[in-house]
C-alpha cells in the first residue's frame, strides 16, 4: 500500500468515526424510567419534568382537558400522561411518536374491584396504547390481614401486562398504619411490581417524606417509589426525591417545572 492509499484509508476511517460520533450526539438519550438504582439530579425546576407523570383523573374532565394535558406533556417533556383507562385510546393518538409515555390507572380509586376485572382493564388499556399501569391494591383485604388476596390481586394485574410494561401499586397510605404500609410494599415486591406509590389523590392524605423513606427502606434500591398526592411545587419534588422517590405524580406539573405555584388537584 503506497502512502496515498494509506492516507485515503485513514481519512475514510476518521470521517466514519466522526460521523458515528455526530449521529450519537444528535440521538435522543434514553430517559430514566425510575424503576430503581438510578440517581435523580434536579438542578432546576425544568429537570423535574423527566420524572413526572402528568396527571388528569377528574371524573368531569373533558376532551379539551385531555387535549391540553397531552400538549403540555409534549411541550415540557414530562415522562408520561396518567389518565383513566377510558381515555387511553384518545391520548395514545395524541402522544404517538412524541416520546411521552402513557399511564393508565386501574381499579381506581378504591381498589375494591375484583382481581379478574382489574386484569381485564389492564389488558385493554395496554392494547389501546398504555405503557404503564397504576393499580390500586385491595385496601380492605390488606386491613383485614388477608395478605394472600392482596398478593394475588397484584399478580393478576402483573400477568395481564406485557414485557416492558411498568406496573405501579398504589398503597393509599392515608388509610394505612406503618405496619400495613410495610406489608403492602413487601407484597408488591414479591408479586413482581416495578413501583410502589403513595396515594390516589382521592382519599385522605398524600405523599409525605416520611412515607417515601419508609417505602424506600422496605423495597430497597431495586424498585421505584412514586410520590403522588399533594405534590405541587418544585420544592415538594426535591423533598420527595431526597427521601427516596424516583417518580412523581402531579396535576400541577406545569407549575412545578416553571416555578409557579401549584393549586390544582387530581
Amino acid at each position: 500500500m503506497d502512502q496515498n492509499e494509506l492516507v485515503d484509508r485513514i481519512t475514510r476511517e476518521v470521517v466514519a468515526k466522526l460521523k458515528r460520533t455526530s449521529e450519537f450526539s444528535r440521538a435522543p438519550r434514553p430517559r430514566n424510567n425510575g424503576v430503581g438504582g438510578q440517581r435523580i439530579i434536579l438542578n432546576s425546576p425544568a429537570d423535574a419534568a423527566a420524572i413526572i407523570d402528568h396527571t388528569l383523573l377528574k371524573p368531569e374532565a373533558t376532551q379539551a382537558d385531555f387535549d391540553a394535558l397531552c400538549a403540555e406533556a409534549i411541550q415540557y417533556h414530562f415522562w408520561s400522561c396518567c389518565v383513566n383507562s377510558n381515555w387511553v385510546p384518545y391520548c395514545a393518538k395524541k402522544l404517538r411518536g412524541t416520546g411521552v409515555k402513557l399511564c393508565a390507572v386501574v381499579g381506581f380509586p378504591l381498589g375494591a374491584m375484583e382481581a379478574r376485572a382489574m386484569a381485564f382493564e389492564t389488558r385493554r388499556a395496554i392494547e389501546e396504547g398504555a405503557n404503564e399501569i397504576d393499580m390500586v391494591l385491595n385496601i380492605g383485604a390488606l386491613k383485614s390481614g388477608d395478605l394472600k388476596t392482596v398478593e394475588e390481586g397484584i399478580r393478576a394485574v402483573r400477568r395481564a401486562t406485557r414485557a416492558g410494561t411498568i406496573l405501579k401499586v398504589i398503597l393509599e397510605n392515608g388509610l394505612l398504619d406503618n405496619g400495613e404500609k410495610v406489608a403492602a410494599c413487601q407484597l408488591s415486591k414479591k408479586a413482581g411490581a416495578d413501583f410502589v406509590k403513595t396515594a390516589t389523590g382521592f382519599s385522605k392524605g398524600g405523599a409525605t417524606a416520611e412515607d417515601i423513606a419508609l417505602m424506600r427502606r422496605t423495597v430497597g434500591p431495586e424498585m421505584g417509589v412514586k410520590a403522588s398526592g399533594g405534590v405541587r411545587t418544585f420544592n415538594d419534588v426535591v423533598t420527595m426525591v431526597k427521601a427516596g422517590a424516583t417518580r412523581v405524580g402531579a396535576s400541577s406539573s406545569v407549575a412545578i417545572v416553571t416555578g409557579g405555584s401549584g393549586t390544582s388537584s387530581y
